[in-house]
């Protein structure tokens, strides 16, 4: 399907308010979500079903060119295929006309990209990590969440209701008058409209194709390093000398008392699942009433917590977006910092992959620019005056102290700065900081890439488990690590037709 691309001098974005519904529009939104995921779990079982199929058939000893021809899987098949089921399937006759037809042009469309995302894996053709084939939504996870592209999806005059397709006229829980005031210009067009239930509210995200508005920053020739931590937030050192240091609110920190307490309150509750030592297996039953009274107690605690903090990453970002043409930040591996059981959950509180998603599209926005200093540039270790690169600097060690010059500062403040000069190499093509022949010795290798390989003993006849003596050498060989197949993926190793997606 081809990509929709917006007009010149215009760009797309999102406008998201908080929805007020009645508890009749609630149902109604629900309604909505659910057949969302009951059309998505009928594409997927659809598609599969010939799979199956021509699996069990080739067992027989079936032909190739005899076997049940495959199903499609793009959004026009399935869409077709869907339409001439949902009068007779059992699951979808008595309801299916309660809901408006994009609701269940939603799931088909997530099934098609789920399965093409899935194929473009299995050939190589798509970045990241591996996907596996899509499974079905659970109706007790899965996220509510209904797209409409078609029908009347307006904003109100009155900047209090927005209106949707079969759901009527609902009410804003915030002022809309940031997107009315546009539409109203004529400088605004809704695309679509996408609702959602997350923390604990209804949402609706509208995209509309804007004209751009030109907003240079305040001081569009500095450039500033973002240094960023757990005890400080962040450390912004520009290129002018001025530092800045921005404190970590640790808002779940904050409320961490409170959460232990309801958490044991909801745990002495009747819950949705019993879990039995001796079989190992977790049986679902039906929740009492007292404990969906403290669950939603406690995620009210949550979603205060994670309010909180999105509110001050985007207020940090669009400071310094604002104020800076160019940022210079880390490409910090979060993920591998989260294995550390002790400082974990102040990471994840300090949301530190956000900060670097939110400048750099906010860069973008007033025509600023991002650099993204390499993982394994010695930011820390570097001598932010004379350029000297620390062998080893711990991470309990919070003051930096050359050994040539003597300069004696703050470990995040020498990073920052050493950041910023990082920008002035990236532009100009100057400045110690950034000087890439600037190494660390490494006796221990240890600011090197985990490598790839292992060695591995041959077994040699006459010992047990290929044990050597030391005395003799030693045959290696290497052994290059190859993901191994998931069994719970779903991945049944089939092998498809060359115009619908797979090759082995």
């Amino acid at each position: 399907m081809k990509k929709f691309e917006p007009q010149p001098g215009f760009v797309v974005r999102a406008y998201r308010f908080a929805l007020d519904p009645n508890a009749g529009q609630e149902r109604a939104l629900r309604s909505h979500c659910g057949a969302a995921r009951a059309s998505y779990n009928w594409a997927v079982s659809w598609v599969e079903a010939s799979w199956w199929q021509r699996k069990a058939e080739q067992s027989y000893g079936i032909a190739e060119q005899e076997l049940t021809p495959w199903r499609p899987w793009s959004l026009p098949a399935l869409r077709k295929a869907f339409n001439e089921a949902k009068r007779t399937d059992p699951r979808f006759a008595s309801w299916w006309e309660e809901n408006s037809k994009e609701a269940y042009s939603t799931g088909l469309a997530n099934a098609a990209a789920a399965f093409e995302a899935y194929s473009r894996s299995r050939r190589g053709q798509r970045r990241g990590k591996p996907v596996g084939k899509p499974t079905f939504k659970s109706k007790h996870k899965a996220r509510l969440a209904c797209r409409f592209t078609t029908g009347v999806i307006r904003v109100e005059a009155d900047r209090r209701h927005v209106t949707l397709p079969r759901l009527g006229t609902i009410r804003t829980h915030e002022s809309t008058r940031k997107l009315e005031r546009r539409i109203a210009d004529g400088t605004a067009r809704i695309l679509s409209a996408t609702v959602r239930q997350e923390r604990g509210r209804w949402f609706v995200a509208f995209q509309v194709e804007v004209g751009k508005t030109e907003r240079a920053p305040v001081r569009p020739d500095v450039a500033v390093g973002v240094d960023l931590g757990v005890k400080c937030l962040a450390v912004l050192a520009d290129s002018a000398g001025q530092v800045r240091y921005v404190p970590g609110p640790r808002h779940h920190d904050s409320a961490l008392k409170q959460l232990k307490r309801l958490s044991r309150r909801v745990s002495r509750r009747q819950g949705p699942a019993v879990y039995d030592p001796v079989t190992g297996k977790t049986t679902r039953r039906e929740p009492s009433k007292r404990w969906r009274q403290a669950d939603a107690e406690r995620n009210k605690v949550h979603h205060r917590v994670a309010n909180l903090r999105t509110d001050a990453l985007h207020k940090l970002t669009t400071g310094i977006t604002a104020e800076y043409g160019t940022v210079v930040v880390e490409d910090l591996n979060v993920a591998g910092m989260l294995g550390n059981r002790r400082l974990a959950r102040k990471i994840a509180d300090a949301g530190l992959a956000e900060i670097r998603r939110q400048i750099t599209y906010k860069t973008g926005w007033r025509g600023g620019a991002t650099v993204v200093a390499d993982r394994w540039y010695p930011s820390s270790k570097t001598c932010s005056n004379c350029g000297e690169v620390k062998a080893k600097l711990p991470l309990r060690v919070r003051v930096f102290t050359c050994d040539t010059c003597g300069l004696v500062i703050d470990r995040d403040e020498n990073a920052a700065t050493n950041l910023a000069a990082l920008a002035a190499n990236v532009i100009m093509g100057t400045g110690v900081a950034g000087d890439p022949d600037a190494q660390a010795s490494k006796p221990r290798g240890a600011d090197q890439k985990t490598r790839a390989t292992r060695t591995r003993r041959k077994t040699e006849a006459g010992r047990a488990g290929g044990a050597v003596p030391q005395h003799s050498g030693r045959k290696r060989e290497t052994v290059i690590r190859t993901p191994k197949r998931n069994p719970r993926s779903g991945d049944t190793g089939t092998d498809l037709p060359d115009g619908n997606v797979l090759e082995r």
